[in-house]
């Protein structure tokens, strides 16, 4: 990438701790994001340096437009519902238009690994990774997918390999092939009914995590006052 640099030149253009870099050498196993920093530092496309590494060899190849779905799939609930409303007030001479949160704020791992889920996405990363479905889980409800598995979930889905380097954070979207106003392009392609159907999905998913927030909350309560 840089052969010329040292380790410190690398550190302080990428902001790395020459501690952290240094167990990675030694291990021989650089991480994902420090090979990303480092080809961001030295103006290469990150894509393309990680295509270099073992196991990445067709990330390059494989970056390709995100499908409406995985767009759509990163717009906030809130957004959802104001577009849905602004278009009950919509007419010829002034048409709705979605705005959605910058990519930023609303990027997020579980609607994506959700969108691009033909049914047995867990098990078939299992299989192919040999990672327990349950542990898979587990990242997807910490908000979280370590970068090879989101590769390989993204290679069983038939979707753009750099998709799930997007929504886990890797990678900017403008690097992983996103277009800016992608999400704004495909709601606005929904239909009505389309839209109303997605809002309520989203409120349903959003009752589930309050319910249980509320449970938990519950649950905390009647465990301190019985130790009390």
């Amino acid at each position: 990438m840089a052969p010329e640099e040292s380790t410190a030149d690398l550190c302080r253009r990428t902001g790395i701790k020459r501690s952290t870099l240094a167990q990675q050498l030694v291990r021989g196993k650089v991480s994902v994001s420090t090979v990303v920093s480092a080809a961001r530092a030295y103006g290469q496309d990150p894509v393309v340096t990680l295509s270099s590494f073992e196991g990445y060899q067709d990330l390059a190849a494989g970056r390709r437009d995100p499908t409406p779905e995985e767009l759509i799939s990163q717009v906030p609930y809130r957004d959802i519902l104001r577009y849905l409303l602004s278009r009950t007030d919509a007419d010829e001479d002034h048409p709705a238009a979605p705005r959605v949160a910058e990519y930023a704020e609303s990027i997020a791992v579980r609607p994506w690994f959700e969108a691009v889920d033909p049914g047995d996405l867990r098990q078939q990363l299992s299989a192919a990774t040999g990672i327990a479905p349950q542990n898979i889980s587990a990242q997807l409800t910490a908000g979280r997918l370590a970068p090879r598995l989101a590769i390989q979930a993204a290679r069983i889905a038939g979707v753009s390999l750099t998709s799930g380097l997007v929504v886990t954070g890797v990678l900017q979207p403008n690097e992983g092939g996103w277009p800016p106003r992608g999400r704004e392009a495909a709601l606005a392609e929904l239909s009505d009914a389309e839209l109303v159907a997605l809002a309520r999905d989203r409120l349903d998913a959003l009752g589930k995590v309050l319910r249980k927030r509320e449970q938990d909350e519950k649950y905390n309560h009647a465990l301190l006052e019985n130790l009390g």
